[in-house]
């Protein structure tokens, strides 16, 4: 289920899972009658990054799970007992990919008293039919026992606890492999607690296979060589998903089309404009008329006295297509992805610009990671300096790069080389501090950006031989209460930034949701929609994502929070430029993202105009976006609100236009089990 995809891999954006291995099917377990172990392995991109090992002995079933990827990844032990394929107790202990500890429990009485203990608490219910309990911090091995449950009702569709309910879908049946070794399998999505289906396999004997997504991977043992055919499935179920939502719900006009009776956002003046209406024809904008306005054969949608702001930007993104339709459904109309499988990330490219599927407008970064124990496995992985001068070479000559990114593991003496071959193709260079080195260290070797305010930071509290690669790199936050800000490594960093004229991509949100989110309260930020989203994500919204067990850990991690906040005040105040991105899908954490600014001065005005026409102009497409003007591309989204006075008002979107496509949420948001914020405008056609 999505909730665990989006624990695991990744910056925190990425997804994680187990491995399964099985020796022709089952295996006896030190030759004890009844008892099967069954062994899968996990992979992320085709490389193995851990495992998950099932035993079953009669009606229970044990799981141990652990992955690692990019230095971090969960480590569970789940224990599930079944009555007639129902679970009827489920306990899970370990910790979650960022440390915070899982003790999770649930039992069913005999009287048909279901209990249960997570991280937001204790709940009880009344059961009087099957009903499968959601686990909040369950193994991906869930997927089996939810399947059998389901495949046994006559429409596979079962109630949830605490809330919602689980439906199967079935796919199609295939074949793994050929001859004595080949596996019968069918494929089938899990559907109703998550935003997204989740897709994974079952054997013929309905003994589970795998769970499969485009990047992440977890199967049986002695199927490892079907890494790829299977990934490549997931895509395919994923794209059928979103072809078929792009044809439900997107509008295209084979006419003009005039939005009537709206106040634009100028970027140039921070302000709304006066009332006005704005004329699309193909993909841009023609005119900005009256508001009022009207001439023959266009399509009229009437903005009702809301505001048209220019489409956003999420400035770092790890775009894949379950994020896409709903960036768009946030007004979220351009991304710069900061690293991906770029072989993937270019065939979404060609389906949205093909309008195949919805999505943003996405500039790509070249993505240059050292191998090591630790490195995480995107782009291209390199061994040297001249390995890594052919990796920038590499996307040099692919032409359309924006960037190269330096990630952990890179070494960082092998930097001022990259930097200079990336400059001389005409590419910037962002990235991470790698592991040893130090922010002050990146700006003089080159760096046009940096990325992540704690890769910055940890420099001032790290000693020299302490290892960024690992969970360090968050926990070390913890020291940041007892940081001087006006020291003079502080702010000798700051300095150079402002010298050299380098960036910074904060991430701001996402600290926040390492820092502040505490076991059993709404993480911050999320309270404007949480009710609106399915049970799996309200669930893990109450879920800490680090690990913080006293009262000692609260204040450390409360007070680094402070001193992010305040480091990012000092910045700004220096005029360094802070581009605003999620690292977390972009969609609704992207406002939040947006609302954090204010913290450090921001006002909305400025906010909208940095996430507008700043980060167009930034990626060198001032021209095209960025602004409601005529003769740009028709990027925008309609809000009722001002958000100039309340930034609030852009998480209340009526419509949004990329393209000269229109888009209304409230059409989208069913399909992610999401209840709509708003109504759905009317289209008024030409002649009516």
């Amino acid at each position: 289920m999505r909730t665990f995809l989006i624990a695991g891999l990744g910056a925190v954006m990425l997804s994680g899972y187990a491995n399964a291995q099985e020796t022709e099917g089952a295996s006896e377990s030190a030759g004890i009658e009844g008892v099967v172990t069954r062994d899968y392995t996990v992979l992320v991109s085709g490389t193995k990054i851990g495992e998950m090992d099932v035993t079953q002995a009669e009606d229970t079933v044990t799981v141990d799970y652990e992955y690692r990827n990019n230095g971090r990844g969960p480590t569970m032990m789940e224990t599930v007992i079944l009555d007639e394929g129902v679970p009827v107790h489920w306990s899970v202990t370990g910790n979650t990919t960022f440390g915070n500890a899982v003790d999770e429990s649930y039992s069913l009485e005999d009287g048909g008293t279901a209990t249960w203990t997570d991280s937001t608490g204790e709940g009880s219910a009344e059961v009087n039919e099957p009903t499968l309990y959601v686990a909040q911090s369950g193994t991906p091995y869930q997927l089996a026992i939810y399947a059998k449950a389901l495949l046994a009702d006559e429409d596979m569709t079962m109630p949830g606890l605490p809330a919602g309910s689980m439906r199967l879908e079935k796919l199609e049946d295939f074949t793994l492999g050929e001859g004595e070794d080949s596996v019968a399998a069918t494929s089938y999505a899990l559907i109703g607690t998550e935003l997204d289906p989740t897709y994974f396999v079952m054997d013929g004997e309905e003994e589970f296979v795998g769970l499969i997504s485009p990047e992440f991977l977890i199967v049986r043992e002695g199927l490892e060589a079907h890494d790829k055919s299977l990934r490549e499935r997931a895509v395919r179920y994923s794209t059928e998903r979103f072809e078929a939502l792009q044809a439900d719900t997107a509008h295209s006009f084979d006419a003009p089309v005039r939005i009537t009776n709206v106040r634009i956002f100028d970027p140039e003046t921070m302000a709304l404009g006066e009332p006005a209406s704005v004329l699309v024809e193909g993909d841009s904008i023609v005119s900005i008329d009256a508001a009022d306005a009207a001439g023959d054969g266009e399509y009229v949608i009437d903005g009702q006295g809301g505001t048209l702001v220019p489409g956003l930007s999420d400035m770092h993104g790890h775009m894949g297509q379950d994020d896409a339709m709903l960036n768009i459904a946030a007004g979220v109309t351009f991304v710069r992805d900061m690293g991906n499988d770029n072989e993937v990330l270019s065939e979404l490219i060609s389906k949205i610009d093909s309008g195949t599927l919805a999505g943003p407008r996405i500039v790509k970064s070249g993505f240059i990671e050292g191998k090591s124990p630790f490195n995480s496995n995107n782009g291209i992985i390199v061994t040297s300096q001249e390995e890594a001068n052919d990796a920038v070479r590499t996307y040099c000559e692919m032409g359309d790069f924006f960037q190269v990114k330096v990630y952990n593991s890179m070494k960082g003496e092998w930097v001022p080389q990259m930097v200079d071959l990336a400059h001389e193709c005409g590419m910037r260079v962002a990235g991470h501090v790698p592991a040893f080195s130090r922010a002050d260290t990146m700006i003089k070797a080159g760096y046009d950006e940096l990325t992540h305010i704690n890769q910055v930071m940890l420099g001032w509290v790290l000693a020299s031989d302490e290892d960024t690669r690992t969970l360090l790199r968050l926990t070390a936050l913890a020291r940041l209460p007892k940081l001087d800000l006006d020291s003079e490594p502080v702010q000798n960093t700051i300095d150079l930034m402002v010298e050299n004229g380098v960036a910074i991509d904060p991430t701001y949100a996402i600290h926040e949701a390492l820092l502040l989110s505490r076991n059993g309260e709404l993480r911050p930020g999320v309270e404007d929609y949480i009710d609106h989203m399915p049970v799996g994500v309200q669930r893990s919204a109450k879920q800490a994502w680090s690990k913080i067990e006293t009262e000692e850990d609260d204040l450390a991690y409360a007070g680094a929070f402070d001193q992010i906040t305040e480091t990012l005040s000092m910045m700004r105040e220096n005029g360094i430029l802070i581009l605003f991105g999620t690292d977390m899908g972009g969609s609704f954490n992207l406002h939040r993202e947006l609302e954090l600014y204010q913290n450090i001065g921001f006002t909305p005005g400025e906010i909208l105009k940095r996430s507008t026409l700043d980060s167009a102009e930034y990626i060198g497409m001032g021209d095209e976006i960025g602004s409601i003007e005529e003769g740009k591309l028709a990027d925008f989204f309609l809000v009722p609100g001002n958000p100039v006075e309340d930034l609030k008002a852009i998480k209340t979107i009526r419509m949004v236009m990329k393209d000269g496509v229109a888009y209304f949420p409230s059409e989208i948001y069913p399909a992610f089990g999401i209840e709509p914020f708003t109504d759905t405008p009317e289209i008024q056609t030409p002649g009516e």
